[in-house]
């Protein structure tokens, strides 16, 4: 599983990897939500998943990704000229949960395939940001924004 995990991660599929990670947690909750927090917290994570899915339909089309970035146009909202929207904040969520679940007791097997994991969630983010940067018309290594600022 760590070997298919880190071909997904590498595979630059910024959906796939994001619905690869959505259906892996859609799984643990099968498997292995034994509490309320336990389950709880694992559909909290499908559902910020499932909104990065969302998201990334809409990030790639101008028109409609403009209103995203209208509604993040305060400092707090954005990063690197760019905003924090539900798919990064939702992206960012779950690699702080597998940080923490590599934290847990967990044989070294077990451990790699979160690693795994939170390698491919870490691209995502880096794909995501891309995307935003592209359709926004940011210049990811300057940090600058081209034409209009809001």
């Amino acid at each position: 599983m760590q070997g298919h995990i880190r071909a997904i991660g590498r595979s630059g599929d910024l959906p796939l990897i994001v619905t690869a990670e959505r259906m892996i947690v859609d799984g643990d909750l099968v498997r292995y939500a034994n509490s309320v927090a336990m389950t709880n917290s694992l559909k909290a994570a499908i559902g910020e998943l499932s909104a990065a899915e969302r998201h990334i339909g809409i990030v790639d089309d101008p028109q409609k990704y403009r209103a995203v970035d209208q509604a993040h146009s305060l400092p707090r909202n954005r990063k690197g000229g760019l905003p924090l929207d539900e798919a990064r904040q939702a992206l960012a969520s779950h690699y702080t949960r597998l940080n923490n679940l590599d934290k847990a007791r967990l044989v070294d097997d077990e451990k790699k395939v979160i690693d795994a994991r939170k390698t491919a969630v870490f691209e995502a983010v880096k794909l995501y940001t891309a995307r935003q940067a592209k359709t926004l018309g940011v210049d990811l290594a300057q940090g600058k924004k081209r034409g209009n600022r809001l």
